[in-house]
């Protein structure tokens, strides 16, 4: 069966992409990992950064020596797999996204930074507090989300990718954004989608940010569909 890896977003964890797995694990070999300080895994010993991240993807790539592999990216697991592709063409066969921020400045990580404050989360989203207490345990969530607010602070001072970037990766590419997405916006991605050479594009109904709200159902179709 082909190769398909699924890449959890910032402060998430591959758990969150199981249901998914499992709805496309009769169709591909599925792949899921966490990135370094998510979901258990040890903290790298630098600083967070997309950059990080993808050499940790490329790394599992040529540990299970897989050639040919399809990548799903939900939010930040899709700019990094776009990342990858631009530093290594070839590497990757094809890339689909869901919910993933192209847009950085110092306002809008400003703005992003605001929610991801540890001692509010606690205090206001108690329920939340705990399953990021537990999804990254034995690592601290709280300093998961301090890392993730620097990284976020970087990528407003130097976008990692610009959109003169995304006209060099010339794999297919599917684009998708939910339409009640509070966090990604439709010019931002239609931008993006319009800077790549092969890029398709979907706008799912009533679908919000979180990869847990999403229906699983209907994203598996349009994977399935795209890859296929």
């Amino acid at each position: 069966m082909k190769p398909l890896i699924l890449l959890h977003g910032a402060i998430g964890a591959k758990d969150q992409l199981q249901p998914l797995a499992d709805k496309l694990s009769k169709q591909y070999q599925v792949y899921t990992f966490s990135f370094s300080g998510h979901g258990g895994v040890t903290p790298a010993n630098e600083p967070v950064s997309i950059d990080l991240f993808s050499r940790e993807l490329k790394a599992f790539i040529d540990v299970h020596q897989l050639s040919e592999v399809s990548i799903f990216g939900y939010s930040m697991g899709g700019y990094v797999a776009l990342y990858l592709s631009r530093q290594f063409p070839g590497l990757i066969k094809n890339i689909a996204t869901l919910a993933t921020k192209f847009e950085w400045s110092e306002e809008i990580a400003a703005k992003e930074v605001k929610m991801l404050d540890p001692e509010k989360i606690e205090l206001k989203l108690p329920a939340f507090a705990k399953t990021l207490e537990m999804r990254h345990a034995p690592n601290s969530w709280k300093q998961l989300l301090l890392n993730t607010a620097d990284m976020m602070k970087a990528m407003g001072q130097d976008n990692p990718l610009k959109l003169s970037d995304f006209q060099a990766i010339t794999i297919p590419v599917l684009i998708m954004l939910g339409d009640r997405d509070k966090m990604v916006g439709l010019d931002e991605t239609v931008s993006v989608y319009k800077s790549l050479p092969c890029a398709q594009m979907a706008v799912l109904p009533n679908t919000q940010h979180p990869i847990e709200q999403a229906d699983i159902n209907q994203l598996s179709q349009l994977i399935n569909t795209f890859i296929g």
